[in-house]
């Protein structure tokens, strides 16, 4: 696989990853939090894929590529929670998600590595 396309995958996989993971997480938490519940252990995967994902996606691609890519997540989870469970994100919180992630992508417009 080439590697624009690989690395294309590579966020993909992060960013979904990272969300699904989340998402379960507070699902299977917020219906009885017991760890051994179903959502609760497909969370705990889902985040083990992240993590290994992110791992094998930094090993080619710099930190100040990746990083302002995947922080779309900040503002992903935002809108999950607020839509599939009813959680009320105030402006502080949006002002947040939306900060972290203009200034990781600040960050990220400088030259290097990129996906190269």
């Amino acid at each position: 696989m080439a590697r624009p396309a690989r690395t294309a995958l590579f966020l993909i996989v992060v960013v979904i990853s990272n969300l699904a993971g989340n998402l379960c997480l507070n699902w299977g938490m917020k219906r009885g939090g017991e760890l051994l519940q179903p959502a609760v252990a497909a969370g705990v995967a889902l985040l083990i894929v992240w993590a290994l994902a992110r791992m094998a996606l930094l090993s080619w691609a710099d930190l100040s590529f990746v990083l302002p890519v995947t922080a779309v997540g900040y503002v992903l989870n935002a809108v999950a929670g607020m839509a599939l469970f009813g959680e009320q994100v105030g402006a502080e919180r949006w002002a947040g998600a939306l900060l972290v992630t203009a200034g990781a992508a600040l960050v990220g417009s400088g030259a290097g590595r990129g996906e190269g």
